[in-house]
Parts: structure tokens; C-alpha cells; sequence
């Protein structure tokens, strides 16, 4: 957002800053209206805007390759779901952790375990009974109130989304939002359509609670991490979920699973699977905090509800799914409200981004000021006292002096 403090012409303006700011449309006739239009919608379609909705076409696909997996296990009989999460948080901890006492040293790990663990503990612990917790509702309910149910998760990100960074949401982002809705409810209305896939509700009440109290933990999940990863490096953030994640899912495992783990079936059809399911979980667990800083958690989860049409296509050859026009417009309308979202506001106004290391960790104190959220932006983060030593997240641009933030 520019400075409102701060005049500048369009020939001093970067790519970036150019990249952040929407033509006006000129109503004075009808040339001019259709032309400046036309502009108005090129300048949606920025690197950045390109690079998140393939990012959230990404983790969709994830998604439904996770889901395959999980479908495929259960009906060979292998329901131990929580003991099949450790093997992705191990491998994500194994990963960023490691990485991250490389950066730190394990004394710099250890202190910021000790002094920073509990808020990545709160939300590792949100992240595994999310999980958790909409697992347990495909037992209860049918499928259509689990697709509707969980986009609740939707306002509730963007609910703890204010609360924690205090976002606004332009009128243009909220029509977004309503677009990318009705995307799903046609979406679900093909479905029903094509092939009724469905099962009955054996607790109808109870499975409809369990859907919304996850999808409340993943809006709460979603809004906290990108929370985190605008304040601090990607793998100290990632690496501590899964560190804390894999000792909330152990636990669990060992309480909830301990007499289910002997008797499943561990195949090499089965660990293929779960290989397949891990695979996924560590991409989807490293794209997704990427995106939350290129655009926000809610455009993260306003990109899952393409999700459907994905499994669709993958059903076409598993189940023998027999699509309909409908499943095609119905992806288009959501990937159109993809688009809404960001007519108006731009992704690089969506949040500050001070990556830095704990200061306890480098000894140099944390420039709030310091931050890519626009184009105005640029010239403060010239005022930060890190250097590439001491802070990993920052390069020194030698040719122009300033320091440059990179995602």
C-alpha cells in the first residue's frame, strides 16, 4: 500500500510497486470505460497472483492425494489415523528442524524451544485435533454435510485472521469469498447429480459438531501459522509443527491406538500408501505457509474448495465417477472467485512480512518496520540492522545497498 505520507510517479515506481497498484477505471465514455477495464483486470494478473493461485491449486491437489490415500487404507481395513499423522510430522520435523539447528546451532534451537515452544505447541496441537476431529465426523454424518460443514473453516479464518493481524477485508474480497461458495455448492450439486455418492448419517448431530469444531481448529490452524511465518523464518515455524505435532500425535496414538496398531495390515500396498500420504502431507505442509505469505490463509482456503473437481478427475479412473457439465463450470466459477478476491486489493497488501530470527538468538533487536507488504514498504526495509549472517532470511542487495526480504 502506498505511504499516503510519500508522492511518487509511475516512472520511479519498481515492478513491485507497480505490481501493487490498480489502474482506476475511467468512466468518462464508453472507449474508456471498456479500455481502462481491460487494464484494470491485466493488472490482477501479477507474478505474485500467478505464483499463489498455482500454489492453491497445489495444495488442492494435495488434498485429494491425501484423501485417496486415506480412503484406499480404510477400506483395507487400516483405520489407525492419528498413528498414520506421525509419519508425516516426523518427516516435516526431521526436515526443518534439522535445518533449523543448522541456523541456530542446537543451543539457539534448544532456547527458542524453551522460550517460544508453547505457542508452536498450541498450534500443533490445533493442527493434529483438526485433523483429528474431521476424520472422526466421516464416521457420524453424510458427506454432503462434511463438504458443506467444512467450509466453515473459511469465516473462521478470516475471523482469526482480524483478531490476530487485525485484516481488513475490501468488499471485492468478501464477493470472492461468496463466489468461491456457490463454485462449491455447485460443485456438491454435480456430485449429487452424476452419481448420488453418499453414505448415511449414523449420528447425524454429532458428526455435524465434530465437522465444525474442526473446521473451526483449521481456520484457528490457518490464521495462526500465517501469523507466525509473517513474524518468523519458514523452517523455524514449519519444524517446530512438526516437532510439537509429532509428540501431540504420539501421544494420542499411544492413548487412543495402542490395541489397533498390532492388528493392521502392514502390507507393501499399505506402506505405499502411507508413503503416498506422507508425500503429500510434506508438500502440502510446505507450500502452504508459502502462500500464506504471498497472499493470506484465507486465499489458501478459499483455493482448497477446488479440491472437488481434483478428486473428480482422479475418481474418473479409481471409482468409475461419471462427471457432468456442471463439475466444469463449477470449477470455473471458484477459480473466477479466486480472481474476484484480488480485483481490488492486492496479495502484497495483505499483511507485513518481518521475517526474522528470535532476537535472543542473533543479539540484534527486531525492526518492525522492516517489512514487504507493498511498495512504499521497500524503502524501509533499507533501515534494517541485520546482516546476511545474522539473519538468514535476509540477503544484501550489493548493487543497490538495501537489505531485501525474501519469501
Amino acid at each position: 500500500m502506498l505511504n499516503n505520507k510519500t508522492t511518487v510517479t509511475a516512472d520511479v515506481l519498481t515492478p513491485e510497486q507497480r505490481a501493487a497498484v490498480r489502474p482506476k477505471i475511467d468512466y468518462s465514455s464508453a472507449g474508456a470505460f471498456f479500455t481502462s477495464t481491460g487494464r484494470r483486470i491485466a493488472s490482477i494478473f501479477t507474478r505474485r497472483f500467478m505464483l499463489s493461485l498455482l500454489a492453491g491449486q497445489v495444495v488442492s491437489m494435495c488434498i485429494v492425494a491425501t484423501s485417496v490415500a486415506t480412503s484406499q487404507l480404510t477400506m483395507r481395513n487400516f483405520n489407525i489415523s492419528t498413528t498414520q499423522s506421525l509419519f508425516h510430522y516426523f518427516c516435516i520435523n526431521l526436515t526443518y528442524s534439522s535445518y533449523t539447528i543448522y541456523r541456530y546451532g542446537f543451543a539457539g534451537w534448544f532456547k527458542m524451544v524453551k522460550r517460544d515452544g508453547w505457542k508452536y505447541f498450541i498450534l500443533a496441537a490445533c493442527d493434529v485435533e483438526g485433523n483429528f476431529l474431521v476424520t472422526m465426523s466421516y464416521q457420524y454424518t453424510n458427506l454432503l454435510s462434511c463438504i458443506l460443514l467444512d467450509t466453515w473453516a473459511i469465516p473462521a479464518c478470516m475471523f482469526f485472521a482480524y483478531l490476530f493481524m487485525r485484516t481488513k477485508y475490501h468488499w471485492t474480497q468478501l464477493l470472492g469469498v461468496f463466489i468461491c461458495i456457490v463454485g462449491l455448492g455447485m460443485q456438491v450439486g454435480a456430485d449429487e447429480l452424476s452419481n448420488g455418492a453418499n453414505f448415511p448419517a449414523s449420528n447425524m448431530a454429532k458428526g455435524d459438531i465434530f465437522m465444525i469444531l474442526g473446521a473451526t481448529l483449521y481456520g484457528l490452524t490457518n490464521a495462526l501459522e500465517e501469523f507466525f511465518v509473517r513474524k518468523s523464518p519458514l523452517y523455524e515455524v514449519v519444524g517446530q509443527l512438526g516437532f510439537w505435532g509429532f509428540i501431540v500425535s504420539a501421544i494420542q496414538a499411544a492413548a487412543k491406538e495402542h490395541a489397533d496398531i498390532p492388528k493392521a495390515t502392514w502390507n507393501g500396498t499399505n506402506i505405499g500408501l502411507i508413503l503416498a500420504y506422507t508425500a503429500a502431507m510434506f508438500i502440502l505442509y510446505t507450500v502452504a505457509p508459502l502462500l500464506y505469505r504471498m497472499s493470506s490463509s484465507t486465499y489458501y482456503n478459499l483455493s482448497l474448495l477446488s479440491s472437488d473437481f481434483f478428486g473428480l478427475l482422479v475418481g474418473l479412473k479409481l471409482y468409475h465417477y461419471y462427471p457432468i457439465w456442471l463439475h466444469f463450470v463449477a470449477f470455473a466459477v471458484i477459480i473466477a472467485g479466486l480472481i474476484t478476491y484480488f480485483c481490488h486489493s492486492t496479495p502484497e497488501e495483505q499483511g507485513k512480512i518481518i521475517a526474522q530470527p528470535p532476537e535472543y538468538i542473533t543479539g540484534v533487536p527486531r525492526d518492525e518496520e522492516a517489512r514487504v507488504d507493498g511498495p512504499s514498504d521497500r524503502d524501509s526495509i533499507s533501515k534494517m540492522p541485520l546482516d546476511a549472517e545474522a539473519d538468514p532470511d535476509v540477503k544484501i542487495n550489493a548493487a543497490s545497498g538495501q537489505n531485501q526480504v525474501h519469501i
